[in-house]
């Protein structure tokens, strides 16, 4: 009896132990589960339908804006002449829009007036063309180089600001003929545009690109190709940009001076003639070709710089 009595109380202590190992057990949480990870905002379908369709209204709404704008100009144009505006601004002998067009459909087909539009155009792109060849490897030494930079900036610097007109005297004396003075003229007109926009993009790219490119490995010839020169693109357009302006200038001044052939001659024997339509022809004629060398550099640039053309596109 005494030792059946012992195994009970020995049963009873084992189950009292056990029951108080299981109270001190702490149950362990399964893991949550983790959230579904956020899928991108898809874009709403009228935004990719307006992104996709939008290039044509774009483009349309843009040649609307600019045929008002023509017509604004033409209507208050031929209102100030017919009523002989004469608020110190003087529209006595200032021709009609109608007196303009007549005499461009006579001369447009004249041998002697495209001869002027085709040697200037002839002297526009020489003149341009040598300034950018020149311009942009000179800018781009100068903007990577500093040593370079301070042996021959300082000297540029001294030329810059001399205005290209003030050359024709010299350029006449430089070089063999009024033909070359003229393209020399033109150069001069350009280049420092060029050359100081591209300095600039080479020396604003972004530091943070070419440390990346150097830390990847890149040679110098690789960083040059593949960083330097694609971030600097957009300024060396600009520099085209404002450079063929500024070449036309130029160009017209010195046709003017010491030229013989030349829209910009042919304006200034209109006015000596007292041929006030052809005046403000050529004046047009000028402006037109401007924008159209303009227009062919900025078509340039978006073909090389395709990615700055879909920034404007988002902004716009």
């Amino acid at each position: 009896m005494l030792t059946a009595h012992k195994l009970e109380s020995f049963d009873a202590d084992k189950a009292l132990e056990e029951t108080h190992l299981e109270a001190q057990i702490i149950p362990i949480a399964e893991p949550a589960a983790a959230p579904p990870l956020a899928q991108p905002l898809a874009r709403p379908p009228a935004v990719v339908k307006r992104r996709a369709r939008g290039i044509a209204p774009r483009t349309l709404l843009t040649w609307l804006l600019s045929a008002l704008s023509l017509t604004i100009l033409i209507t208050a144009w031929h209102f100030a002449v017919k009523y002989k505006l004469d608020f110190y601004i003087r529209f006595n002998n200032i021709p009609s829009p109608e007196a303009v067009f007549d005499d461009a459909t006579s001369l447009f087909g004249n041998a002697r007036f495209q001869r002027h539009v085709g040697l200037s155009l002839r002297r526009i792109l020489a003149g341009f063309s040598v300034a950018a060849v020149l311009a942009i490897p000179i800018g781009l030494l100068l903007g990577r180089n500093r040593v370079a930079r301070e042996l021959i900036f300082p000297a540029l610097e001294i030329l810059r600001p001399i205005p290209a007109i003030a050359w024709v005297p010299m350029s006449i004396m430089l070089w063999p003929s009024n033909e070359v003075s003229i393209v020399f003229i033109t150069f001069l007109g350009s280049f420092f545009p060029i050359l100081l926009n591209t300095i600039q993009g080479v020396q604003s790219l972004d530091k943070v690109l070419v440390r990346a490119a150097r830390s990847l490995g890149a040679s110098r010839v690789a960083l040059f190709w593949h960083v330097v020169l694609p971030g600097s693109l957009p300024h060396v357009f600009t520099g085209l940009t404002i450079g063929m302006g500024v070449a036309w200038v130029s160009l017209i001044a010195a046709e003017m001076i010491s030229g013989q052939f030349g829209i910009g001659y042919f304006t200034w024997e209109a006015y000596s003639l007292v041929r006030y339509s052809e005046i403000v022809l050529g004046m047009i004629v000028i402006g037109v070709l401007g924008l159209v060398c303009s227009g062919v550099i900025r078509l340039v640039g978006g073909w090389l710089m395709p990615w700055a053309a879909r920034q404007n596109q988002e902004l716009s």
